[in-house]
């Protein structure tokens, strides 16, 4: 089965000391699933995910994935176990070596915090 086209872009756009104004390149997006490096923090890249559909299954072999949304209906299949839902202003973090599934059914904003080397695709 082939890989749905995603918007990856893992250069960040900021760097420290700049203001980033989320809410403007969130309003830019026309993608169906867009996923922009904001600023590399430490050993982490801060992620913006504007998203709506179905992501393939996939896991990272060395690094757990956090989710935090900003605005939308996110949820997260996990294999094995139950599908979380997530509405805006809560989080939920994926742990290493799990496989699962971004399924999501309205527009929605998410932020994710992931080692920076990340393969967002999957291991």
């Amino acid at each position: 089965m082939s890989q749905p086209d995603y918007a990856i872009h893992y250069q960040p756009l900021f760097t420290t000391l700049q203001t980033m104004d989320v809410q403007a390149l969130i309003d830019q997006v026309d993608d169906p699933w867009y996923n922009q490096t904001l600023i590399h923090v430490g050993d982490v890249w801060v992620r913006l995910g504007v998203m709506q559909g179905e992501y393939h299954w996939h896991k990272h072999d060395e690094q757990d994935e956090f989710f935090f949304v900003l605005d939308g209906l996110f949820r997260i299949e996990l294999e094995d176990a139950d599908t979380v839902e997530l509405g805006p202003r809560q989080a939920f973090t994926v742990p290493a070596g799990l496989m699962h599934r971004p399924v999501v059914p309205v527009r929605s904003a998410v932020l994710m915090i992931e080692k920076a080397g990340v393969i967002a695709t999957g291991d």
